[in-house]
């Protein structure tokens, strides 16, 4: 496990962190309040995740999977982090932390020991999650600076050559590592399965990102954000269902529909939010990690609606995989 750990710690540090540097004025801080944030709320999540998941021991017994689970919870914050990126100071990124990670522990709660949702990936409980708190919090700031134009028209908002091969480098290495975000949390043929299925919908999604992109463009040009961004999104969108037989032309189809759903937010959809309902998303979250996890989460529901269990071998094998569900709930819920 521990391997997958490194990983994942990665990319909440050195990932993350690139690949918001693309702002050419932000780099220095783009990076180094995305290593104070990561650095912590991943204390603080230990903390709230095990209070909120155990039966209030006097003593909390630490593994590698807490350790995963609150990196998890870091990520959501530095998806919200990337909303606001630019707009807050320091004080109010330690205040939104805070907030954050126990509202994330407590819907994460609900998701878990009341509905019994399970989401390997993270593609509803991080990724939407951090995404939509993002947007909540950048409205109510342009609620208070006269709109969203007061950061869209901004000449501060933009990248030169530098920034974005440094905000590239962040999209290599989260792009490298997914596979290990979304089976970390898996055990057995469940593990080898999330990382085939995150493999080649992530392999789909820089193909039709670099397509989409050239074909939406009048010039015919790719534009560097959706590189940057949209070829990720099949990571995101494949997270929920990862540890599903979903076959490798199911993953290919995910991450090509990511894609494309992807690059048509950042074209169409940002631009639109941004003029009539003031939500300025300074790194497109909405469209790297809210849709793409709206999409997780109802691939996730056509999966376990239309789940045959002669895919997993016979009747017995199917239970065991049932059962091996049951037990990683369980050791989630302690």
């Amino acid at each position: 496990l521990y391997p997958m750990f490194q990983d994942v710690h990665g990319m909440m540090f050195i990932g993350f962190g690139f690949l918001m540097a693309f702002l050419y004025r932000y780099g220095y801080s783009s990076i180094g309040l995305n290593f104070f944030l990561g650095a912590l709320v991943i204390q603080w999540a230990t903390l709230v995740l095990a209070f909120l998941h155990s039966s209030h021991n006097e003593t909390l017994e630490l593994q590698l999977d807490n350790l995963l689970t609150a990196d998890f919870a870091a990520a959501a914050v530095m998806i919200t982090f990337g909303a606001v990126l630019g707009k807050v100071s320091p004080l109010q990124l330690l205040v939104i932390a805070f907030v954050e990670i126990m509202i994330f522990g407590v819907n994460e709660m609900i998701g878990v020991r009341e509905l019994r949702a399970v989401d390997i990936g993270g593609s509803m409980f991080v990724h939407t999650f951090g995404a939509y708190f993002g947007l909540a919090l950048t409205r109510m700031l342009a609620a208070d600076t006269r709109g969203a134009r007061h950061y869209g028209g901004s000449p501060k908002e933009g990248a030169v050559y530098h920034s974005d091969l440094f905000s590239l480098l962040g999209t290599l290495i989260l792009w490298q590592y997914w596979p290990s975000f979304n089976s970390a949390l898996g055990v057995g043929d469940q593990r080898h399965r999330a990382v085939i299925n995150t493999y080649y919908s992530l392999a789909a999604c820089v193909v039709v990102t670099f397509a989409v992109s050239c074909l939406f463009d009048k010039k015919g040009k790719f534009h560097m954000v959706e590189v940057q961004n949209a070829s990720l999104a099949g990571g995101v969108a494949v997270g929920a269902a990862a540890d599903f037989l979903l076959q490798p032309f199911g993953a290919l189809l995910i991450g090509s529909a990511a894609a494309l759903v992807s690059v048509f937010a950042f074209r169409y959809i940002q631009p639109h939010l941004q003029k009539y309902y003031h939500i300025h998303d300074t790194c497109g979250v909405h469209n790297l990690h809210g849709l793409p996890g709206i999409m997780g989460g109802l691939i996730a529901i056509i999966a376990t609606a239309t789940i045959n269990s002669n895919k997993y071998g016979n009747r017995w094998v199917f239970y065991m995989y049932v059962l091996i569900k049951l037990i990683v709930l369980m050791q989630t819920l302690d």
